[in-house]
């Protein structure tokens, strides 16, 4: 996988992993093109694209686009089966994820994204798997942040004492 875009039906971009270097200027200008030619085809028509030497690959879940570029070469199905995959990533974590899940928990989704996928290719396959970590992930920021916190009574403490 080249890069992971998703993006709303109004083209607002929510999220976006490159796996290709590339300058941010051509970034852009790439994500432009890309929201423009996926949002203007009619809902009927073949999630795959041929663009430039690349395939795009997108499925629609609710309000948001998830998009893939591969090469011309690989499976435009298990692609969709990976966008799937991490959407369910998604539902599982967030439970029943919407676009309001990305917009304000973006982290998160990069988190679970990463967990999942690294350097363009499928590092775990197993839902168990990707959500345990991320379960793990969670539980390590509480105890991080239960032990940087200071606790009520050592507030007080410190006010009575001083």
């Amino acid at each position: 996988i080249h890069f992971i875009l998703l993006f709303s039906r109004q083209g607002k971009l929510r999220l976006q992993k490159w796996y290709t270097t590339l300058p941010e200027k051509e970034k852009k200008k790439i994500t432009r093109e890309i929201v423009q030619v996926v949002l203007a085809r009619n809902q009927k028509t073949s999630s795959f694209i041929d663009w430039k030497d690349l395939k795009l690959v997108y499925k629609r879940y609710a309000s948001l686009y998830f998009c893939c570029a591969i090469e011309e070469q690989d499976n435009e199905l298990l692609t969709l089966e990976v966008v799937h995959r991490y959407v369910e990533l998604l539902d599982r974590y967030f439970g029943n994820v919407c676009e309001l899940d990305i917009i304000f928990n973006f982290e998160k989704a990069y988190f679970i994204l990463d967990e999942f996928i690294m350097g363009g290719e499928v590092q775990e396959t197993s839902k168990k798997s990707a959500v345990k970590a991320i379960e793990d992930s969670d539980m390590l920021q509480e105890v991080r942040h239960e032990r940087q916190t200071p606790h009520l009574s050592v507030f007080i403490l410190v006010l009575v004492c001083c």
